[in-house]
């Protein structure tokens, strides 16, 4: 059995997925960025929210709020799952208005493959949704 997905156990796992995921860490160096994920409409009819940060060549993912993100990524339950599966490609997801980005979007644009490499990295977790 995975980790529930959107949990603390599923944070660490990421995050450990991460550092070892060869396309995702050459994306990142050079790269400071943080991202905040804010999903709406989970199971237990809760939102969730956590980051993703990058600095110094390295990324962690952590449950919560990060002050002064320079991106905010505002999604449901079910897109957020299906693009940690895999099944739904980031870009795909923006631009048929199922993500929602705020803030500084020129940033995002320059790191965009920091997030093309995320999700594939993530992907492969054994996680409970």
């Amino acid at each position: 059995m995975g980790t529930k997905f959107l949990s603390t156990e599923w944070a660490r796992a990421a995050t450990d997925i991460l550092s070892r995921h060869t396309p995702f860490s050459s994306a990142i160096e050079g790269v400071g960025v943080s991202l905040q994920f804010e999903v709406s409409a989970t199971p237990d009819g809760a939102n969730s929210s956590y980051y993703l940060r990058v600095a110094d060549g390295s990324a962690a993912i952590e449950i919560g709020t990060i002050k002064k993100a320079d991106v905010t990524v505002a999604t449901d339950y079910n897109t957020a799952a299906a693009i940690s599966k895999g099944d739904l490609n980031i870009q795909t997801a923006f631009f048929s208005g199922k993500l929602k980005v705020s803030g500084n979007l020129a940033k995002l644009m320059l790191h965009q493959s920091v997030l093309g490499h995320l999700a594939p990295a993530v992907s492969s977790l054994d996680v409970e949704y």
